[in-house]
């Protein structure tokens, strides 16, 4: 990405801020950040159009929501062609269920982050849908028992 090389000090501190809390006012942003509201909008922007900043949005808290359960699978494929990573990938984004998914290397091919209201509604998935959508070889799954961390996706020095 070209804008990458054009990130300045002042660049990193608004998207560490941001990261930190995307809710903030612009005025607000522009004085932890140590610049005036007009040129850190600018920036925010220009961020924003190199595609940098790809949007924002709410951080819910899933047990409060009745969201318990939270879970990774693994997901090997029986065939693993072009056309069927893509078939499985399109498929992830039709299960509600499947929160993220990332095509990765090793002994699986697919790794889903899951969440469920309940154990049963989880398993039922994994039976119902997953273990029986086409070329599904294998699935393991991990339940969370407690989450330890918590950071932005981008760690930010």
């Amino acid at each position: 990405m070209p804008l990458q090389a054009d990130l300045d000090a002042i660049d990193w501190k608004i998207l560490r801020e941001l990261q930190a809390d995307g809710k903030m006012t612009n005025v607000e942003l522009s004085r932890r950040v140590g610049i005036s509201a007009p040129p850190c909008l600018r920036r925010v922007k220009r961020l924003e159009e190199g595609g940098i900043i790809r949007g924002y949005r709410a951080l819910l808290n899933s047990p409060a929501l009745g969201y318990d359960v939270v879970a990774f699978c693994l997901i090997g494929l029986h065939y693993q062609s072009e056309t069927e990573l893509k078939t499985f990938a399109q498929r992830t984004l039709q299960w509600p269920i499947v929160r993220r998914a990332w095509m990765v290397s090793g002994d699986s091919d697919f790794m889903l982050h899951c969440v469920a209201t309940d154990l049963t509604t989880f398993q039922t998935f994994v039976i119902e849908q997953l273990t029986s959508a086409p070329n599904v070889d294998t699935v393991r799954t991990a339940l969370t028992i407690r989450q330890v961390k918590d950071e932005g996706l981008v760690a930010i020095e």
